[in-house]
């Protein structure tokens, strides 16, 4: 619809219309309900890829050069991000709808954080890919400074500049 409509195809109009009507739908409830299959994931990013490349100077660029040029990040990184905060609200106790022990500390201190999650043993896919299940590795690698900020926006900021200083090397 916005391609067949919209003729300015200038990178902050286009941005403006993406970030307000497609990527919320994208986006939606990522930390409750996220695709695990590759090619799942690949039809999600295909709708990025292919709204990327409407901006003008953007159809002969790979997809990571068009992130870039965009100020955008690619959809793995935004919902490792949005399960990240969401695990912070949880154990601050910002987040009040999970119940009690929904994560668990570890009884270890970890090497990089002193809020180490501990990972539970699952036989199955549908446990193995859940929420309390994925996000436990990433949040034990975050480091020490990230993990104890004092607020949600604080944290934020500070995931932000991490997950930049390690873009492509996670």
């Amino acid at each position: 619809m916005i391609k067949i409509n919209i003729s300015d195809r200038s990178s902050e109009a286009l941005m403006m219309l993406y970030k307000t009507l497609v990527r919320p739908i994208i986006d939606y409830c990522i930390p409750a309900w996220r695709p695990y299959l590759q090619k799942d994931i690949d039809v999600l990013e295909r709708i990025q890829k292919r709204f990327t490349k409407l901006v003008d100077g953007c159809k002969t660029k790979t997809y990571n050069q068009r992130l870039d040029k965009l100020g955008l990040t690619s959809l793995a990184e935004r919902h490792n991000r949005m399960d990240m905060i969401e695990v912070f609200k949880i154990l601050k106790g910002i987040n009040t709808a999970y119940p009690e022990n929904f994560l668990e500390l570890s009884d270890r201190p970890g090497r990089k954080n002193s809020l180490k999650l501990y990972k539970k043993r699952f036989k199955y896919d549908l446990c193995m890919f859940s929420f309390t299940s994925r996000v436990v590795d990433k949040w034990n690698d975050l480091p020490e400074a990230v993990v104890q900020s004092a607020d949600v926006n604080t944290f934020k900021h500070g995931i932000d500049k991490w997950m930049r200083d390690f873009r492509g090397q996670l």
